[in-house]
């Protein structure tokens, strides 16, 4: 024990801590009320904001006037306003009457004194963001963003750069741009006029020569940029406009900062000690530890999505908490002798101690960049260190609203933050309700460790599921098994990972061998995402939106409620980990039972996936052959799970277009498929370029369509009516490898060398599909096989467009028409004049954006079509 005499709070452990009272709520109606009118302000008219400021103060100002006038009465009347005995009443004093009347938050009364508290708290929030919005909107570049004009502007950067998501808009796949923030601090017109000013802008750089230069950046970089400025998409962004540079690499007229270039190398060493890692720790241990996303592929992305995990991707409190914890060990022992930790270790009082975490918080804040985000991760990740160093909660709640506070008054785009929301939420529930349900758990006989893990969990879960479900309108069934497993391995991947951080600056071997024993817990990280992720039930659609979020949180209180006090809680909880179990796993025989797909005996099925085509012919058992993957790796990966498909022996890509196989890597994931087929024509060529990497990565050889091509498996045959010889209805087309090609044929480019199939399934069921051929290649597919007889199924040609051609529709006559096409999609598709000819043909037409997914089963008499639901 130390016996030394410099810090009284290190002698003895003191009388027993008497029981804490009710949690201290006088700071969160404060709190909430600058956060609200915040998130008003910045995305209204200043006028609005201007006036909503002044009723706040005057309405507060009125509440507040009769206590200060008891105040100053109880003071004149003790002592005269200038007795020299302190009778006099200062500003500090009046104002402190607001306190005093909240005192009813956490116990016995709210006044008036309390309610003038909130709208004061409200104009200081609406001022606050009117002063930055009106900010954005001074100055030249917002005049430039105004005429969509072109400049040569000086930026600082002040973010790191990072790629943008690949997407498709379209039939195209929009290329992937690099992005940064920046502040404009000089602007030169196409006239020669130049302008000093500040203006936070968003730059963003088109694919190009120079990527590369572009991503090494660091904050506080000086740039020359040539480009046109625009507006910002929405006017609550936190920008004065958007810039569109051109293409090539940065001009550099000023290097960054010592601390920046400081910070820069430590990441860097990190990166480098990661190289020889698996792949998934190499990309997720530097995410881990500083925020450094930039080796995080979309596959691992999704997965970490699916999961709820995304947390540990970014910058959180939970990084800088497991790194102090090590200064004070275990929950509620600071302020004991018998403290944990390496603090009493190293022979540190608990003013040093104090001392040495806000140091490790300042480093921290350095090297992960000193951005808003680092900043409340910062915040939280200390008032969560307040938690575990004195076991006190009672402070904290004040503690955490004071920072929330603080944080939305210095950058009130907080308020808008989902981000910031759910950093808020997850820490008031882990100070709040998760130490009352691992109390009730330990009481039930769960092990200690054990139910403050899965407390913790829960709290967090029950909390952050409503808002997530506000923005991506889903709910995750693994999250909460997801986030105890991970959790596992959190502290010893963050805690080793930084040694190497540290490591790498002075000796790279060692840091190399930190970095070796960091990858373990990371790569099991990593493990846990991809299982949850790959389970069939992982997440389950919920409507978004608030309302969605709302219905949510009702369902989650009612579940809780209900927790406490229906009788028989062991078996009924018993009985929902069942069912939530076969919600999770879906065995195939339970959820057909349940919810009737797929049917029974299906021999098609076109998967909803948006605006694309991805379909299914069923090959026997787990095999299916697949026509297509659509525009998302996701949704096809879903709906091939959902039919049972785990081998694919060919999967056929009509075309290179990217709503239809940018999805490939989602057919690919957990499946054996034996080759994939592609048409002869390569455009786009990015997207052909695409195919053949993701291909080449699986292993999984390309082979190249050919005109009268038969194949079979299983009961189910097909033929390759189109393309023409030469790769496209041009005749003008590349092979796979990259060699020319010659033919004849219609025109009309990529659509016009889709390859078409007609295929004959079991029972005898035809079915003729089109891809996206437009009329010209109809019509000359249809003098190419003159032959064509009526088919049962036919999945109409390019979504249901109106460039249909009669006399094929008439030729074919189906029975069943099947439209795959997404939701409020800008193209009008599928179009009425298809649907009605269709109709019209005699056939019963099916669109995916209405019915969900389509499965066809039987044929003949017995043919029918199983809609899933929209």
């Amino acid at each position: 024990m130390k016996s030394d005499g410099a810090d009284q709070d290190d002698r003895g452990a003191g009388p027993p801590r008497r029981e804490e009272g009710p949690a201290d709520l006088r700071l969160v109606p404060l709190a909430v009320a600058v956060w609200a009118a915040a998130a008003i302000a910045v995305g209204v008219a200043g006028w609005w904001t201007v006036a909503g400021v002044a009723v706040c103060l005057v309405g507060g100002g009125v509440l507040l006037m009769p206590a200060v006038a008891r105040r100053f009465g109880g003071a004149t009347r003790s002592g005269g306003a200038d007795d020299g005995a302190g009778g006099t009443v200062g500003p500090a004093e009046a104002l402190g009457t607001v306190g005093t009347g909240l005192r009813g938050a956490s116990g016995s009364r709210w006044g008036a004194t309390a309610f003038a508290g909130v709208l004061l708290c409200a104009a200081a929030g609406a001022a606050s963001a009117g002063l930055h919005a009106a900010d954005l909107r001074r100055g030249p570049v917002p005049v430039l963003a105004r005429e969509y004009a072109r400049a040569q502007l000086e930026v600082t950067v002040t973010s790191d750069p990072r790629l943008t998501r690949p997407r498709v808009r379209g039939s195209e796949s929009v290329p992937v741009s690099v992005v940064l923030d920046g502040e404009v601090t000089r602007v030169e017109r196409s006239d020669g006029t130049a302008h000093r000013t500040r203006a936070p802008v968003l730059l963003i750089v088109p694919p190009g020569e120079g990527r590369a230069e572009w991503l090494r950046l660091l904050p506080s970089t000086r740039l020359r940029v040539a480009a046109r400025v625009t507006l910002p998409g929405d006017s609550g962004d936190p920008f004065a406009a958007v810039l569109k540079a051109g293409a090539g690499p940065p001009r550099i007229i000023g290097p960054p900062s010592t601390l920046q270039r400081t910070a820069g190398e430590l990441r860097a060493g990190l990166r480098r000690a990661t190289e020889g890692l698996a792949p998934d720790a190499r990309a997720l241990l530097p995410g881990l530890v500083v925020g450094d996303t930039s080796r995080i592929g979309p596959e691992l992305r999704d997965a970490f999505v699916a999961t709820d995990l995304t947390h540990l991707l970014a910058v959180s409190g939970s990084n800088l908490s497991v790194v102090l914890l090590l200064l004070v060990g275990r929950p509620g022992r600071a302020h004991l002798v018998e403290r944990g930790g390496l603090a009493p270790r190293l022979g540190m009082s608990l003013r040093g101690t104090a001392v040495a975490g806000g140091a490790l918080t300042l480093a921290f804040v350095v090297v992960c960049r000193p951005d808003p985000s680092v900043l409340r991760a910062a915040a939280c990740g200390l008032v969560v260190l307040l938690a575990i160093a004195t076991g006190r909660r009672r402070s904290l709640i004040p503690a955490l609203a004071a920072a929330v506070l603080l944080l939305v008054l210095y950058d009130p785009w907080l308020a808008r933050s989902y981000g910031f929301l759910l950093s808020v939420l997850a820490t008031g529930a882990l100070l709040t309700v998760a130490p009352r349900w691992s109390g009730a758990l330990r009481r039930r006989g769960v092990p200690g460790g054990l139910s403050e893990a899965l407390a913790a969990s829960l709290a967090a879960q029950a909390v952050c599921a409503p808002v997530v479900v506000v923005f991506a309108a889903r709910v995750s069934l693994v999250a909460i098994p997801a986030n105890l497993f991970a959790e596992l391995a959190v502290a010893p991947a963050t805690v080793f990972g930084f040694a190497a951080l540290a490591a790498a600056a002075v000796w790279m071997p060692a840091a190399e061998g930190l970095a070796w024993v960091a990858g373990w817990p990371a790569g099991w990280i990593a493990r846990v995402a991809r299982t949850g992720a790959a389970l069939p039930g992982a997440e389950v659609s919920w409507p978004g939106g608030w309302w969605g979020g709302l219905a949510l949180a009702l369902l989650t209180a009612l579940l809780v409620v209900a927790a406490r006090r229906l009788p028989y809680r062991g078996p009924v909880a018993g009985l929902v980990v069942v069912l939530l179990l076969l919600a999770v796993v879906r065995p195939a025989p339970v959820t057909r039972w349940v919810t009737g797909w797929p049917p029974r005996g299906w021999v098609y099925a076109m998967c909803q996936v948006g605006q694309g085509d991805a379909t299914v012919l069923a090959a026997g058992g787990d095999a299916a052959v697949v026509v297509d993957a659509g525009p998302d790796p996701v949704p096809v990966d879903r709906c091939l799970r959902d039919l049972g498909v785990r081998r694919v022996p060919l999967l056929v890509l009509t075309h290179f277009h990217a709503d239809h196989v940018a999805g490939l890597p989602g057919v690919l994931r957990g499946r054996a498929v034996g080759a994939i087929q592609t048409t002869g024509l390569e455009e786009p060529p990015a997207q052909a370029a695409f195919v053949r990497r993701t291909a080449a990565a699986a292993g999984v050889p390309l082979i190249r369509a050919g005109l009268g091509e038969r194949r079979r498996v299983g009961a189910l045959e097909w033929s390759v009516l189109w393309p023409a010889e030469g790769g496209g209805a041009a005749g003008r087309g590349r092979p796979p490898g990259g060699s020319g090609g010659s033919g004849s044929g219609g025109s009309g480019g990529a659509n016009d060398a889709s390859v078409a199939l007609l295929v004959r399934a079991a029972g005898g069921l035809t079915l003729l599909l089109l891809g996206d051929l437009e009329p010209p290649a109809q019509r000359d597919l249809l003098r190419a096989h003159p032959g064509l007889a009526p088919v049962d199924v036919l999945k109409v040609a390019h979504h249901g467009s109106a460039h249909q051609d009669p006399g094929l529709i008439r030729a074919v006559r189906p029975r069943l028409a099947l439209v795959s096409t997404g939701r409020d999609n800008p193209y009008g598709h599928p179009s009425p004049r298809t649907v009605a000819a269709l109709r019209d043909g005699g056939a019963r037409v099916l669109r995916t954006d209405r019915d969900g997914a389509i499965a066809v089963v039987g044929a003949g008499p017995g043919l029918v079509a199983v809609p899933r639901g929209g």
